[in-house]
């Protein structure tokens, strides 16, 4: 198994019990989450060695933090401590036509005012095989961006696979910004993984496809997918498909294209979603698996699927699936019965 860093913001998630709302509930479920700590969680659970790199205070909330990722076998060895403040976000979980509702309270927090001094990228990178990150990361702060740029450098220099998770957040900064600063980080990139909508607001490029009418045709993605590898050099450009027939019913698919071979996978009808927050990064951990593993893109792709597919299905940020759970639902079994 091998080698993966992720970098990032762990937070502090204080969810509504059940499906009631912010201005009704008296108490707050307690997990802690973010995207690439997600995505650690996600490579610890398939046997790979992960390691989170972040920056949290040294005091209880912080050491939580920690004890979070530990717990499921995440590295903490690269977490600086210093800062005043862990990241905290308010989730209030909607159903059926009331959507889920997601309110920051992130600024000034530890990883947003660390500095490339904080951490030793060269020692992080040294005998990695995989280094993920995705655009949150970069959209805490300008400081951020700088340290993560600073690890995607030291990430080529020890010929470390980089793969990105597009993952725009309107909430954290502007189209215009996020083109700026993500345009130039797109060299370090290996594997490129994103939305419709990611790829236009990251990147400018946008697909020949109605999103919104739930019109997602794989073919109008293939010429967007070919112009971001001839732009960025990326290995990989992959999709993900979500069609949102409700808060708590959504079909999901993806697809990946290696600038030869496009692949789409299997669709599943996801009826109901427990909690879709780390859907994303559920699938970001199960492609990185699947491309260190498997002998095809086509195998990795339907892992990956199979794997997000199940982390809806869960409650908080992580997904606690095993390889073979996953493998079992990509090759065929989602009736739900009873393993006796």
């Amino acid at each position: 198994m091998g080698k993966i860093i992720t970098m990032g913001e762990i937070m502090l998630r204080l969810s509504t019990p059940g499906q009631s709302r912010f201005v009704q509930t008296d108490t707050f479920d307690i997990n802690y989450g973010g995207g690439e700590a997600n995505v650690a969680v996600s490579c610890a659970h398939y046997g790979h060695e992960a390691y989170f790199v972040s920056k949290l205070p040294k005091h209880e909330i912080g050491q939580a933090a920690v004890n979070a990722l530990r717990r499921y076998g995440v590295h903490t060895d690269f977490i600086a401590r210093g800062g005043q403040r862990v990241g905290i976000y308010y989730l209030e979980t909607g159903a059926s036509m009331r959507p889920s509702k997601v309110i920051y309270d992130r600024a000034g927090s530890s990883i947003a005012e660390a500095c490339p001094a904080d951490f030793d990228f060269d020692a992080i990178m040294e005998g990695a095989d995989w280094f993920h990150w995705s655009g949150i990361t970069p959209a805490i702060s300008d400081a951020s961006a700088e340290c993560l740029r600073q690890a995607c450098i030291a990430a080529k220099k020890h010929s470390v696979t980089v793969s990105c998770d597009l993952n725009f957040r309107k909430k954290l900064w502007t189209s215009e910004k996020a083109q700026s600063i993500m345009k130039p980080l797109m060299q370090y990139v290996d594997v490129c993984i994103g939305n419709e909508e990611d790829a236009e607001l990251c990147l400018g490029f946008k697909p020949d496809a109605d999103v919104e009418g739930g019109s997602t045709e794989a073919e109008g993605y293939k010429g967007i997918f070919k112009g971001m590898i001839d732009t960025f050099g990326f290995k990989y450009v992959i999709s993900t498909l979500r069609e949102s027939i409700s808060a708590t019913h959504n079909g999901w698919k993806a697809m990946i294209y290696d600038g030869k071979e496009f692949y789409v996978s299997k669709r599943y009808d996801i009826d109901p979603i427990i909690d879709r927050v780390g859907g994303g990064d559920s699938f970001s951990g199960g492609i990185i698996h699947g491309l260190l593993t498997m002998k095809t893109q086509g195998e990795a792709l339907e892992f990956a699927v199979a794997a997000s597919a199940l982390k809806h299905t869960i409650p908080g940020d992580f997904n606690m699936v095993s390889a073979e759970e996953v493998a079992a639902l990509a090759g065929g079994s989602a009736n739900g019965r009873v393993q006796r």
